[in-house]
């Protein structure tokens, strides 16, 4: 199990565009919010995208990257990108490791089995600085900065 303090699983992910992210890129030079989201263009990720997009500039300020992550393929991740104008980079799980390294996948009740809304804060040491293990879509956001402020 995934523990606050705890060293950051590594990943490998390309994003709508094909650009491969490592957590490695980030180490010694920005926090990184990894967020994990069910499905692009539904309720509650297309809320939780667009609040990470409203507040991209000033999670940026605080030397932040925010990396959200679904099973989607590229292509869906450009037309939920295109539609609603998200400035997130969304990165491509379709086999769902990634997902499955940072425990972002279980039973979701009626909707079956699969991703799980999760966040993870990574300090610039490559360490877990703060788990969100259930996620509101609404205020998330809001929410992360403010634990970024304090870290």
């Amino acid at each position: 199990m995934l523990k606050e303090g705890a060293k950051a699983p590594s990943f490998s992910l390309p994003d709508s565009d094909g650009k491969v992210h490592k957590l490695s890129d980030y180490k010694g030079k920005k926090k990184v919010v990894l967020y994990f989201y069910p499905k692009d263009d539904t309720p509650g990720c297309t809320i939780e995208a667009k609040e990470f997009t409203k507040h991209l500039q000033e999670i940026h300020r605080l030397g932040t990257e925010v990396l959200g992550v679904s099973s989607d393929g590229e292509e869906s991740h450009c037309d939920f990108t295109d539609k609603y104008r998200l400035k997130v980079t969304l990165l491509s799980d379709p086999k769902s490791r990634t997902i499955k390294k940072y425990e972002a996948y279980g039973d979701r009740g009626l909707f079956g089995w699969g991703t799980l809304r999760k966040t993870y804060i990574i300090g610039k040491d490559g360490k877990i600085a703060k788990i969100y293990p259930k996620v509101q879509p609404l205020g998330h956001a809001r929410q992360v900065i403010k634990e970024i402020r304090s870290l």
